[in-house]
């Protein structure tokens, strides 16, 4: 089967690995939640036609035209999740005092988003793992501990990278989703009834017959999308052709007809509702179909992860995290990388959850609502951006998205109503990442204003340097700077208590610009300020990994000689100190000094040689 172009069928394998494990487990539990009491609704024909025809319709609105449709196209040059489109709503708008708030919900969006990473893999894991149970109920005690180890095999491999850990996902998920089609086609063929459900009529149906229950199950109708918000934020892994592609021509009919399956198998026998997956399979298929859905829930588990990834460097970069160690796990794709701190984190909180809640049923209540109000958020901030930027069938278009973001909205008021049965948890750790991205933000910003309060500007330094000129120190100096306008404090520092610089020195500056990736013409600019003293300003986007030398490298091809045997770095460390001056509450205070001194070392971040890096601390009063 040929799902794309030839010329991105290995990244369309490697993406439909990554991005589409997430949603392509949920058929392992989606429809026996929409019929398990206390949340789901009694068993008939018409209940099966009118959650199956939701289903369905949910897939076709929801991922195929809000997230395969139109979010795809919604990018930052290339890169995709909350973060990323939170910025492009910010450049958008002309009124500068929406900036912070959109910022703001767009670091909500991504403290969700990270709720969503613990959650995925324990869910998917356990409800595949629970088949053991149906095919051996003597075997269901060692349910959980079997999950337990196959989630530290599946982090412990997350440092081979996305790409290569894609590159063997791919094949088990075409053999997943060819699986999911050929069990929903032969049960189809059995009970043709089932293909009703395409008319949306039923899936009205089911509200009216069904009243607040059926508004309740729609919570568990919403586990059927629970995945679009990963493929959005795992775009800038793969690009937005092979994810369109392995869509429609394989993920999306896979889907659909295994839901109909499903559907027609609970027509034949309602007792099939325990496990109406497992059971449209003969006894014979269970033990290679047990394991096949195993390594496609692993599978599932690695599109969240991945997209945690990247939502962690965008927020890294643009200044919501202190700096953590970041691999790039391909010379290649610049959008695969491994983030071992935040890996760890996960293999922690995933593991928590499974001991905590012990099945899929029980974990179903927390699963849907820190998604749904992802979704929710993504879709309110693509109807404003489409406002402002829309010229040409602004109204149509906004008609449409509206309508997709009132069935978000009603995905979400559903779960909301299950926060006790385990809701809680992801809000839980969404306030507490976002109240720490909020605070390194914030916190950050009052240093840095501190710190610039004490700085000479460049003019008044070069006077001061003309009037009373320093001794000189063979070699060159490479001073970081955080702003490209003001003479950093090390340099100052320097002057003041060792009366010298050296022959030549460099001020490097990164300025962090709010997009993916710059261009290479664009990177380095040099401003050559006195005989001996230059300003270098390097440009790099929220997905690049700053790197001191390569700039200098890139510098000594501008006019700029640089000779790394005669070269040496001086970066500042900056030591807050909380006092109690107005500003932040002195809890947030004790909060970003805490993160600040758990920071990577900036020379560390930067790419610098350790062995030729000369670290000159300061403290500064918060």
């Amino acid at each position: 089967m040929r799902l794309v172009p030839s010329g991105t069928r290995g990244v369309a394998l490697a993406a439909l690995g990554v991005v589409f494990g997430d949603i392509g487990t949920s058929p392992l539990y989606a429809m026996r939640q929409c019929f398990m009491l206390p949340n789901g609704v009694s068993h008939s024909t018409n209940n099966v036609l009118g959650a199956v025809s939701l289903i369905l319709w949910s897939l076709v609105m929801v991922i195929t035209v809000k997230y395969v449709a139109v979010m795809l196209k919604t990018d930052n040059r290339g890169e995709g999740g909350v973060l990323a489109l939170s910025t492009l709503l910010s450049r958008a708008t002309r009124d500068w005092r929406l900036w912070h708030p959109v910022a703001m919900v767009g670091v909500l969006g991504a403290a969700l988003f990270f709720g969503d990473g613990f959650l995925t893999p324990a869910i998917s894991v356990l409800s595949a793992v629970e088949g053991v149970a149906v095919a051996a109920p003597n075997l269901e005690r060692f349910v959980v501990p079997f999950t337990l180890v196959i989630l530290l095999a599946l982090f412990a491999a997350q440092r081979k990278g996305t790409g290569a850990v894609g590159r063997v996902f791919g094949p088990v998920l075409v053999v997943w989703f060819l699986a999911l089609a050929t069990l929903g086609v032969m049960s189809i063929i059995s009970t043709p009834q089932i293909l009703q459900a395409l008319n949306p009529y039923y899936g009205a149906e089911f509200f009216i017959n069904n009243g607040r229950q059926g508004f309740i199950a729609l919570s568990c109708v919403f586990l059927a999308v629970t995945g679009g918000e990963a493929l959005y934020a795992d775009m800038g892994h793969f690009g937005r052709l092979p994810i369109r592609n392995a869509w429609f021509q394989l993920v999306l009919p896979s889907l659909a007809l295994n839901y109909l399956g499903q559907g027609a198998l609970l027509i034949r026998d309602p007792t099939a509702v325990e496990s109406p997956f497992y059971l449209l399979a003969p006894s014979w298929l269970l033990p290679p179909l047990i394991m096949l859905a195993t390594a496609a829930t692993i599978i599932a588990s690695q599109a969240v992860i991945s997209g945690v990834f990247s939502v962690t460097q965008q927020a890294l970069n643009l200044g919501y995290l202190p700096r953590i160690r970041i691999l790039h796990s391909s010379e290649t794709e610049i959008g695969q990388i491994y983030v071992p701190t935040m890996n760890w984190i996960l293999f922690a909180g995933t593991v928590l959850l499974v001991l905590m809640f012990k099945s899929s049923d029980a974990l179903a209540g927390a699963y849907g609502i820190a998604v749904s109000a992802t979704m929710l958020m993504a879709g309110v901030m693509v109807d404003m951006l489409a406002y402002i930027t829309q010229k040409r069938r602004r109204w149509l278009t906004l008609s449409l998205l509206s309508s997709i973001t009132l069935i978000d909205a009603a995905f979400f008021s559903s779960n909301v109503l299950r926060i006790v049965e385990g809701g809680w948890f992801p809000i839980a750790v969404a306030l507490i990442i976002y109240t720490l991205m909020a605070t390194w933000n914030e916190g950050r910003r009052t240093l840095n204003w501190t710190i610039s309060m004490e700085q000479s500007s460049s003019r008044k330094f070069l006077d001061e340097l003309a009037s009373n000129p320093p001794a000189k120190v063979p070699g060159t100096a490479v001073y970081l700077a955080s702003a490209a306008s003001t003479i950093p404090r090390t340099m100052m520092q320097s002057v003041r208590f060792h009366g010298s610089l050296h022959e030549r020195n460099v001020i490097l500056t990164f300025s962090s610009a709010e997009v993916p990736t710059t261009d290479a013409e664009e990177r380095v600019s040099i401003d050559w300020l006195a005989p001996g003293l230059v300003r270098v300003t390097a440009r790099y986007g929220f997905m690049e990994q700053p790197n001191a030398v390569a700039i200098l490298k890139s510098a000594d091809e501008l006019g700029l000689p640089y000779k790394p045997e005669e070269t040496i770095y001086i970066v500042g460390r900056d030591t807050p100190i909380v006092t109690s001056k107005r500003g932040m509450a002195n809890w947030r205070k004790r909060l970003f000094a805490l993160m600040a001194r758990n920071s990577q070392m900036a020379a560390v971040h930067f790419g610098i040689p350790p062995h030729k890096t000369l670290e000159m601390g300061t403290q500064t009063p918060l």
